[in-house]
């Protein structure tokens, strides 16, 4: 594992960390058709700590254990903070966790292109 790939992994330690602290992460898994969405985030179906705990957790820790390829862009803070507004102070440090995670891919992005 590089550093590029710890990185990524504190972070997504972190993401479900404070989903956990915040009583948000579920036991049970959304209906199967939940995930399966055409809308980006699953928005239609899933609320965001669902969508981050059943479809972006799974999928970057597989990215992780493969070494990659890992996404060009990401961008899932602003979806973050829509959801974050109705939910207060509470949801800050998942907000700064979730910008870091944005911050790792776009910033492995702007450097390749490079």
């Amino acid at each position: 594992m590089n550093d590029y790939d710890r990185e990524i992994s504190d972070a997504l330690l972190a993401i479900e960390a404070e989903l956990r602290f915040l009583s948000l992460w579920e036991d049970e898994p959304p209906p199967a058709e939940d995930l399966l969405s055409g809308q980006p985030f699953c928005c239609d179906t899933l609320d965001f700590p669902q969508w981050a705990q059943w479809v972006l957790l799974p999928r970057m820790w597989n990215i992780v254990e493969q070494a990659g390829p890992y996404p060009t862009r990401c961008g899932i803070h602003a979806y973050a903070e829509e959801w974050a507004v109705n939910q207060g102070a509470d949801s800050l440090a998942l907000l700064g966790h979730i910008k870091r995670f944005d911050a790792l891919i776009e910033g492995r992005y702007a450097s390749e292109r490079h």
